[in-house]
């Protein structure tokens, strides 16, 4: 129970940049997961059993190959362009440290238990610390040292919106996936109550892609329930057989209508324009704007190393940049382009390769939240680095697990016949 506390701490609590230790190099993030790892090998040698899943294989193999990625395009860099050292430490034990937490978790025989378990906590440690961090944001509490807001923007205890809005969108199918497969009712209603939650503090932190990866993942799950509903292997009832029919003209029916839509393409436009930051307006232009030069600046940087990477850290230039931060580099703010700069093309095959087996597993589960969860990570990840955070890696794992056979060990009895 207690490392199953610690790790949804760890794992909740890593967008809140602006809680720190005093006089300590690390956050409460970090504390932790530093912990949980310390008592799960401490488990491991006071007798406790690993097991060789296919989740640890899978899990090794792409830490085994990303690491050998990361170390030759540090030479490559080190060679050529790389001249500050404290980036690269520190991405360096970002990912030594999560390589540690995903492999011991799904080395546990007893894994998925500890995985639901966790995601209960990580669900209730983000109520809690949302409803804190709202008060603050409206001026009902103050703490010292924590600004709550970017402009109009909330981004609570972390360092800028978009790094809270992720964690509400990967929040999201957690609760999604709670709600769904919980057989008790009144866990079932708080964690829709909690969904709740989740989407209006992710609709405070104005992130486009929040909206965008919100309203797509809850069309795939809805669109899988459906399929789910419909395609059970029970007597189909007659509201399986008036939803099966609807589906059937929805399409026909949509066809028959599109004169009265295009007719209000520009309501529909400007409502969609009120639901994104600043209107749809500059705001969301100059966002584009510097996200498409930072892009390009990253593929330049890849082909110039000869798709060998850089090393870790960030490498890409920026063209509009302030005059104290004119000789840092900066990050490209995609996860697929920053790898590309720190490990080249085999770390971003490693990438879409761990994605894909994941899917793979989160479909062969049978459980629709989650592919939800996939298509968040997805989604989020192509305009964001997300490699980092320790709630992508949380949900990876929970995929791999959830889709692993279960071996079935026979008791004493039945051996015994």
């Amino acid at each position: 129970m207690i490392r199953d506390v610690l790790l949804a701490a760890g794992v909740a609590l890593a967008y809140a940049s602006q809680l720190e230790i005093p006089g300590a190099p690390f956050g409460y993030s970090e504390l932790f997961l530093a912990l949980w790892v310390m008592l799960s090998i401490g488990r491991v040698l006071a007798g406790g059993k690993l097991q060789v899943t296919p989740a640890l294989s899978i899990l090794a193999t792409f830490w085994l190959v990303l690491t050998f990625a990361l170390a030759a395009g540090l030479i490559v860099g080190l060679l050529t362009t790389v001249w500050y050292l404290a980036a690269p430490v520190h991405d360096m034990i970002a990912y030594l440290l999560l390589a540690s937490v995903t492999c011991l978790l799904a080395a546990d025989p007893n894994a998925d238990r500890h995985l639901r378990r966790t995601s209960w906590w990580i669900l209730a440690i983000a109520d809690v610390c949302f409803a804190a961090q709202l008060a603050l944001g409206f001026g009902l509490i103050h703490q010292s040292g924590v600004n709550p807001w970017f402009w109009d923007r909330f981004m609570g205890w972390s360092d800028n919106p978009n790094q809270l809005a992720l964690y509400c969108a990967m929040f999201g199918p957690i609760a999604l996936n709670l709600a769904t497969t919980s057989s008790n009712r009144l866990a079932g209603l708080f964690a829709i109550a909690s969904l709740i939650l989740i989407v209006y503090v992710g609709r405070l932190t104005k992130s486009d892609t929040y909206l965008v990866t919100t309203v797509l993942t809850g069309l795939v799950f809805l669109g899988l329930r459906l399929r789910t509903w419909i395609t059970t292997g029970q007597r189909a009832s007659l509201g399986r057989q008036a939803a099966l029919w609807l589906l059937v003209g929805l399409f026909p029916l949509s066809l028959s209508l599109s004169p009265y839509v295009l007719a209000e393409t520009t309501n529909v436009e400007n409502f969609a324009k009120s639901l994104t930051k600043g209107d749809g307006g500059a705001a969301t232009a100059e966002t584009a704007a510097l996200r498409i030069n930072l892009w390009n600046d990253a593929i330049t940087k890849g082909l110039e190393s000869g798709s060998m990477g850089l090393g870790p850290g960030p490498h890409v230039d920026r063209s509009i940049v302030y005059k104290e931060f004119s000789d840092l580099p900066f990050e490209a703010h995609s996860t697929p382009l920053d790898l590309y700069t720190q490990g080249g093309l085999l770390a971003v095959l490693a990438l879409f390769w761990i994605l894909g087996v994941s899917a793979i597993y989160a479909w062969r589960s049978k459980i629709d939240a989650l592919v939800a969860m996939l298509v968040s990570i997805g989604i989020f990840g192509f305009p964001h680095l997300i490699v980092r955070h320790p709630i992508v890696w949380f949900l990876l794992t929970l995929c791999l697990v959830s889709g692993t056979p279960r071996l079935i060990v026979p008791s004493a009895q039945a051996v015994r016949r």
